[in-house]
């Protein structure tokens, strides 16, 4: 049996995710991704079941895995109670830690991603924050947006937010003792682990194409090749 199929194994996701594909089709069909990405859920099913290590070693370094919005459309539709979304995000974390994510453009764009939502979480306590928003990184979201950046106190003020406020309330100071608990709890989890691979392997990849952090952090947040969408 190969090994990286061994390793995928150990993953909860991957064995809850994958019980008896036929090969129907029905989560390419169903895939929001698969519209507008060269992308095929059920190819890659298909791929890992067969258990080669060159074919699933060629998975985790490609683009194709991270294609997948994990919208778990796929598992709700699938005729055999499969979930390929779980079976990405599985070999999505066994590509992290094996530092395979950095050959692929898409997969390098796990750095900024692991960045911008461990200061998030770790700093603040939110996924998403206004303090680290930007709407120049963002101008896909349009006027309206830039507007509430512009005047965010007032605008938060006046939807009844309670931004960087103690007490209760939407986006108030998380204290610094449930920041400490979220630590532990990536600590005891791996994730913690995840974070320290990722910027491990993104900082040889960037000593590697002659960037410092900042530039590596800035081209892998920006590019995005046409090849990657259906004509």
């Amino acid at each position: 049996m190969s090994k990286l199929y061994d390793e995928l194994c150990k993953d909860w996701r991957f064995v809850e995710g994958l019980q008896t594909c036929i090969n129907c089709g029905t989560c390419t069909a169903i895939c929001p991704a698969a519209e507008f990405y060269k992308y095929d859920p059920r190819k890659i099913v298909d791929t890992v079941q067969r258990k080669d290590d060159a074919e699933i070693e060629a998975l985790l370094k490609s683009d194709t895995i991270w294609y997948c919005g994990e919208c778990m459309s796929c598992m709700t539709r699938c005729p055999r109670s499969n979930a390929p979304g779980k079976v990405i995000m599985a070999l999505r974390n066994l590509s992290a830690r094996l530092g395979y994510f950095v050959h692929s453009e898409k997969g390098r764009q796990l750095f900024p991603l692991t960045e911008i939502f461990k200061e998030n979480i770790l700093k603040y306590g939110y996924c998403v924050y206004p303090d680290t928003f930007s709407w120049e990184d963002h101008q896909e979201s349009g006027p309206v947006w830039k507007w509430h950046t512009e005047h965010l106190s007032d605008s938060l003020a006046r939807l009844g937010a309670n931004w960087r406020g103690k007490g209760t309330g939407v986006l108030r100071a998380i204290p610094q003792e449930s920041l400490d608990e979220l630590k532990s709890i990536f600590d005891i989890t791996g994730g913690t682990e995840r974070i320290e691979a990722v910027e491990k392997y993104s900082a040889e990849k960037a000593a590697e194409m002659g960037l410092d952090m900042e530039e590596y952090f800035r081209k892998t947040f920006e590019e995005c090749s046409e090849c990657h969408f259906n004509n």
